[in-house]
């Protein structure tokens, strides 16, 4: 049986809450799925540009509200890895995501990273890893990572 660990760091900046993204992508795989909760202005775009800036990705990195799912290649150990940076925000529940094939990003091969995945629960695969931001005043952050 796998071991979960975790980890909570605290970040005072935005740069400083990139490198933790850094540290968490550090420590995925193929078929990885990153679940991020916290409240509107947390910091949570901001972890998926340090994840994404780990796998070699130069894009400008947004969220994708409307989007909701944002694709993009980056690089794992030398080759080419499918990145999804889904956003939930907008949608009303599981069958909404179920509707535009979001299994599909989530049970695939590449890397998801979910921004308001609370939002379909239900469909995370058993081993995704959580991430709970916590706003603490100012740019402080508290930053709770399971299943790493």
């Amino acid at each position: 049986m796998a071991q979960t660990t975790g980890i909570t760091a605290e970040s005072s900046s935005p740069q400083a809450t990139r490198a933790i993204g850094k540290s968490i992508a550090a420590k995925l795989g193929k078929g990885s799925v990153v679940s991020l909760r916290g409240p509107l202005g947390a910091g949570k775009t901001v972890l998926v540009k340090g994840i994404a800036e780990f796998f070699g990705i130069e894009e400008e990195i947004t969220s994708p509200t409307y989007t909701i799912v944002s694709e993009y290649r980056g690089n794992l150990d030398g080759s080419p890895i499918e990145f999804w940076h889904i956003d939930a925000y907008r949608l009303k529940g599981e069958d909404d995501f179920t509707a535009i094939g979001g299994e599909e990003y989530i049970y695939g091969s590449g890397i998801s990273v979910i921004e308001w995945s609370e939002r379909i629960s239900g469909l995370l695969p058993a081993g995704a890893v959580m991430v709970e931001i916590e706003i603490c005043g100012g740019d402080n952050r508290i930053i709770r990572v399971s299943g790493v």
